[in-house]
C-alpha cells in the first residue's frame, strides 16, 4: 500500500501558491483549466483520506488519470461523475491513464477500462509490478518477507500481526485489463486540442508517469511532487538490496530540468499548487538532512527500526501498516548509504542487520 504521509522534518518550508480553492467533493468535479477537471475520491484509510484525479476534455468525451482504491464509495462517485447530469455526462471514457502501480491510483483501472470499453494507459514497470503484487493476495506471507522484517528488527509479535496483513493490497485492485498501451518517457500524446508529454521519474514507485502539458502550463505529477507531504520511498522485500533514495533524489533533478517552473502541478493528493521549482528544492535537501542525522545516528551500531526518529515527525507505533512503510522508508536510506560504502552491515545471529559508520 502506497503511503505518503511520513514526512522528513526540514525548516524553512517554503510558502506555495494554491489557486484552486475548495477540493470537489466525491462524485463532483470542478475545471482547474480550460477542459480539465478535478476529481477527488476517498480513501478509508487512517494515513490518508483521498486521492486526486484528473479528467481532460478529450475526442467524443474525457481522458481520465488515476482510477482510485477499488471501494464502494470510489464506485459509486465514478458512477455519479457519468451519470445524468454528472460532470462527465457529456461523453464517454477515451482512455485511463495511471501515473503508477499503488492501489490508490490504479485501483478501479480493471473496471472502469471494462465498463467503458477504454484502454489503459501506463508505464511497463508500473504495469507488471502491479500484476505480481496483486498475485500474493490470499496467499501466507513468503519466507524472502519474513527475513526481511526480522532482518529490519521486528519481533516475532510484528511479524505474527502482519501476517494477517499480508496481501491486502490486492483487495484495493480491481482485476487488471489482460492488455494495455505502453507509455514510455519522452513520449508525446495528443488528448483533445493540446499535447502532453510523458516525464517518468523513479522512487516512490520504479517508473512513475507524470504528464506535462506546455500549452496549459500543467503538470499532473501524481505521487513524484506532492505539496505538503513528502512521497514514500521504500525498499520491500521483493528487492531488498534496492536503492530507490539515489532514483528518487535524480528524478527530483531531472524534474527540475524538464519541467518549467511556471506550471499548475496536479498532485495525486492536497491541492494543486504553483512553486514548484521550490518545491524540488525543499524535498531534495530535506532528503539531504535525514541522510545526515542518520549518519550522526550510526555513530554507534544501529537496526532499520532503531532509527526512525532520525527520519520521520510523527512517532511509529505498532500499527501494522505504518510500522511497514517507515521501516522500507528507513531501509532505503540505510541502502543508500551501503551502496555509496559509508556503512558497514552486519547479521547476528538472529539475522538482523546491524548497521555502523565507517
Amino acid at each position: 500500500m502506497s503511503d505518503d504521509t511520513l514526512v522528513t522534518p526540514f525548516k524553512s518550508k517554503p510558502v506555495l501558491d494554491y489557486p484552486c480553492g475548495e477540493a470537489p467533493v466525491p462524485g463532483a468535479a470542478c475545471e482547474i483549466a480550460a477542459g480539465v477537471l478535478w476529481i477527488r475520491m476517498p480513501m478509508p484509510l487512517s494515513l490518508m483520506d483521498h486521492v486526486n484525479l484528473w479528467a481532460v476534455r478529450d475526442d467524443n468525451g474525457w481522458a481520465v488519470f488515476d482510477a482510485g482504491l477499488q471501494t464502494g464509495d470510489t464506485t459509486e462517485a465514478w458512477r455519479k461523475l457519468f451519470a445524468g447530469y454528472g460532470a462527465l455526462a457529456q461523453g464517454e471514457l477515451t482512455r485511463l491513464f495511471v501515473t503508477h502501480a499503488h492501489p490508490d491510483h490504479i485501483g478501479l483501472a480493471g473496471w472502469l477500462t471494462r465498463r467503458f470499453g477504454c484502454q489503459l494507459w501506463m508505464t511497463r514497470t508500473e504495469y507488471l509490478t502491479c500484476r505480481i503484487v496483486v498475485a500474493y493476495i490470499g496467499r501466507e506471507m513468503p519466507d524472502d518477507a519474513v527475513i526481511f522484517y526480522r532482518r529490519a528488527g521486528w519481533d516475532d509479535d510484528a511479524i505474527e500481526v502482519y501476517r494477517t496483513y499480508f496481501g491486502g493490497f490486492g483487495k484495493y485492485v480491481y482485476a487488471l485489463p489482460d492488455s494495455y498501451r505502453r507509455v514510455r518517457d519522452g513520449e508525446e500524446l495528443r488528448i483533445g486540442g493540446h499535447v502532453w508529454r510523458i516525464v517518468v521519474g523513479a522512487g516512490h514507485s520504479p517508473e512513475h508517469a507524470c504528464f506535462h502539458c506546455p500549452e496549459l502550463k500543467l503538470l499532473i505529477s501524481g505521487d513524484q511532487v506532492l505539496p505538503n507531504i513528502s512521497s514514500n520511498v521504500s525498499v520491500n522485500f521483493t528487492e531488498p538490496d534496492a536503492d530507490p533514495t539515489s532514483d528518487w533524489l535524480a528524478s527530483l533533478d531531472k524534474l527540475q530540468q524538464e519541467i518549467p517552473d511556471d506550471v499548475l502541478v496536479l498532485p495525486g493528493h492536497n491541492a494543486p499548487f504553483h512553486g514548484l521549482c521550490r518545491r524540488l528544492d525543499y524535498l531534495k535537501r530535506s532528503q539531504h538532512n535525514a541522510l545526515d542525522r542518520l549518519r550522526h545516528a550510526l555513530g554507534r551500531p544501529r537496526r532499520a527500526v532503531d532509527v526512525f526518529a532520525q527520519l520521520f515527525s510523527r512517532p511509529i507505533g505498532s500499527e501494522p501498516n505504518l510500522l511497514d512503510v517507515a521501516t522500507g522508508e528507513s531501509v532505503a536510506h540505510l541502502n543508500y548509504l551501503l551502496h555509496r560504502d559509508e556503512v558497514e552491515m552486519e547479521l547476528d545471529t538472529d539475522g538482523v542487520a546491524w548497521y555502523l559508520m565507517k
